[in-house]
């Protein structure tokens, strides 16, 4: 792999904070799990402090490449909301809780300087959502657009079809096909900041 494809090699996301979003479901050893760590531990090895949803899957995969890969990582749980979840991932060290799915979610888009969305269902494209529309309306307070990446083509697919749908500004997602794209994209977006 070439200097230019190392998504920590030219520049860091050092300072920076990251929301990684995916799915409750995946499980240790499948393909959706082992890009969450590998997603996670690209971020922390950049600098980043990584944040997730705290909870199992890709949430934990997320926290623990970061965590294994020496960074700083952030819980947002919803302890209310889901009951059977008593507390986040052992590779958490700061958990913070919100008392509703919507509070939650404001908290992981307000409190990052960019999100990424990987593989999920439901949930994370509610986050995606949220982070999208979050960037969109930045223009009207005159703000810079915090970036939105979407991994994969179901999020491709998705994407392309609600802004087309809804004749809304499909600028301010960028797709990506994989999570070390994702990251690299980062890198290079905050070293022209």
């Amino acid at each position: 792999m070439g200097r230019h494809n190392n998504p920590t090699s030219a520049s860091s996301l050092s300072g920076r904070t990251v929301t990684v979003f995916g799915s409750s479901m995946a499980t240790p050893g499948d393909a959706d799990y082992e890009t969450g760590e590998r997603c996670g531990g690209a971020l922390a090895r950049a600098g980043a402090t990584v944040v997730t949803g705290g909870y199992a899957g890709i949430m934990e995969a997320v926290s623990k490449g970061a965590r294994r890969a020496g960074g700083r990582v952030v819980a947002v749980t919803a302890p209310q909301v889901f009951a059977a979840r008593t507390r986040a991932n052992e590779y958490v060290h700061d958990e913070r809780t919100a008392r509703s799915l919507t509070e939650r979610i404001h908290e992981l888009v307000t409190m990052s300087d960019a999100t990424i969305a990987l593989s999920g269902s439901l949930g994370t494209l509610t986050e995606l959502i949220v982070a999208w529309n979050v960037a969109y309306v930045a223009r009207f307070s005159e703000t810079e657009p915090k970036p939105v990446i979407a991994v994969g083509e179901q999020w491709r697919t998705i994407i392309d079809s609600l802004a087309s749908q809804l004749a809304t500004d499909r600028g301010v997602v960028t797709c990506v096909d994989s999570a070390d794209s994702a990251v690299s994209k980062l890198v290079r977006h905050f070293a022209q900041q």
